[in-house]
């Protein structure tokens, strides 16, 4: 009666898949090894021990320059040194900006059209003009 509010890890039914070990690893790889050996020589590059084949083909061969610098021109001894430049003492020696302030006399004043829409005024004409717009 009590069986049903126990929970899941009370149970001795084992459904966890188990790995099967690597029977006839030697038989599956060992032609395609030869092969492999026979294509690196063809290149000319380094051929690798049956063992070494193994691991390379299950995907656990490292390969030895894990971080080294493979082309020694971009090594950080033939690197250009950036001068360092020493900053002054922290108090500032510029000027402060000038105000911009309009003194000439071109424009008349400043117009509002649609919606806010500041538009400079050059002559009495063009206010005319402006203020004919607005009402029609």
């Amino acid at each position: 009666m009590s069986m049903h509010l126990m929970s899941h890890a009370f149970t001795t039914t084992n459904t966890r898949k188990r790995k099967t070990p690597n029977k006839g690893v030697t038989a599956k790889y060992a032609q395609d090894w030869v092969d492999y050996n026979k294509q690196m020589k063809r290149i000319g590059a380094k051929t690798k021990t049956f063992d070494e084949y193994v691991a390379y083909r299950q995907g656990k061969a490292h390969s030895k320059l894990k971080g080294g610098v493979k082309n020694p021109m971009y090594a950080t001894t033939l690197r250009r040194e950036t001068p360092k430049y020493e900053s002054g003492d922290g108090v500032g020696v510029t000027f402060a900006k000038k105000e911009n302030v309009y003194t000439g006399t071109l424009i008349k004043g400043i117009a509002t059209m649609h919606k806010s829409n500041a538009v400079p005024i050059i002559s009495e004409e063009q206010a005319h003009e402006v203020a004919r717009m607005r009402r029609g």
